[in-house]
């Protein structure tokens, strides 16, 4: 982390700058990760700011952002780096002539593979190599933010090939050796806990669970986010929320769709929450028809 971040407070002003209200847990954990070069990560359900974390944390520092969204399949190659063979077939056609030089006074088919291979250098140097995230931020002249998104979605050959490089943050490229980190980043792990991570991993980094926010800091997030609606409504708006989500929805509402309805009520000119401004406004809030039902059936008990 930059070291002109000064301290946790230093940390939570600047985020609160870029509209994002950091709790000060967060704060401290994200500060000495920083300080002390460990890893962050952060789970808990969909929609809660984890993802933002990252982004905002790339802001508040000064540092690009590189992410890496993780899915079932991915592989070392998606990750990490491929060779562009387009590139080098063309390179190839293009100094065909000279290839034909080198190997024309070549006796034999052994003494031309022997004179091919010591021009392997040339087309597998970093002129032909494309790097994926994980090797843009080892390579990265300046230190950056690597966010290793959703990684709970990852197989675990995935996630254990996560561990080699997080520990020394340095990758072999059999072509060109071991490359290693100029600058270490900084790194943040979401999950959305879909399936239980390693100990390993964990172990690894420090620990971060992030739930749907309180009231009062919910409160202040929409206040910031939508400065048009009223603060009597948006605190009837945060309290129906509040109360929705402990419905045991398929979906819960995230921060952002609350955000969403947020807009759509000042939008709608909405005064208070009155059964025709939930008809016409849901839609931006829930994302299933059952979740919806549910939620106007139980309308007058959320309000």
């Amino acid at each position: 982390m930059s070291a002109q971040i000064s301290s946790p407070s230093d940390l939570a002003r600047r985020f609160e700058e870029r509209g994002y209200i950091c709790q000060h847990a967060v704060a401290v954990t994200l500060y000495l990760a920083g300080q002390m070069g460990k890893p962050v990560l952060a789970e808990g359900p969909a929609g809660v700011g984890k993802t933002e974390l990252a982004k905002v944390l790339a802001q508040a520092a000064g540092r690009e952002l590189i992410r890496l969204q993780c899915y079932e399949g991915l592989d070392e190659s998606k990750a990490l780096y491929e060779w562009e063979y387009a590139k080098q077939l063309l390179y190839t056609q293009m100094l065909k002539e000279k290839i034909g030089e080198a190997l024309a006074d070549a006796d034999t088919l052994a003494e031309a593979v022997r004179r091919l291979r010591a021009q392997e250098s040339g087309f597998f140097s970093r002129d032909f190599l494309l790097p994926r995230p994980l090797l843009r931020a080892i390579l990265a002249e300046r230190p950056v933010v690597l966010l290793i998104d959703e990684v709970d979605r990852a197989d675990p050959e995935f996630e254990a090939f996560l561990l080699e490089v997080l520990s020394d943050f340095q990758v072999s490229v059999p072509e060109l050796g071991t490359l290693s980190a100029r600058h270490r980043p900084s790194v943040i792990l979401t999950s959305n806990a879909t399936r239980a991570l390693s100990d390993a991993l964990r172990r690894r980094c420090f620990y971060l669970y992030m739930d749907y926010p309180g009231f009062e800091q919910e409160l202040k997030i929409i206040s910031r986010k939508v400065p048009g609606l009223d603060d009597r409504l948006a605190q009837q708006a945060v309290r129906f929320v509040q109360k929705a989500r402990a419905l045991e929805l398929r979906k819960a509402p995230s921060i952002g769709e609350t955000l969403d309805w947020a807009m759509a009520l000042v939008l709608l000119n909405a005064r208070t929450l009155s059964r025709e401004v939930l008809l016409q406004s849901l839609s931006t809030l829930l994302k299933d028809r059952d979740d919806v039902e549910k939620v106007l059936r139980e309308a007058a008990n959320l309000r």
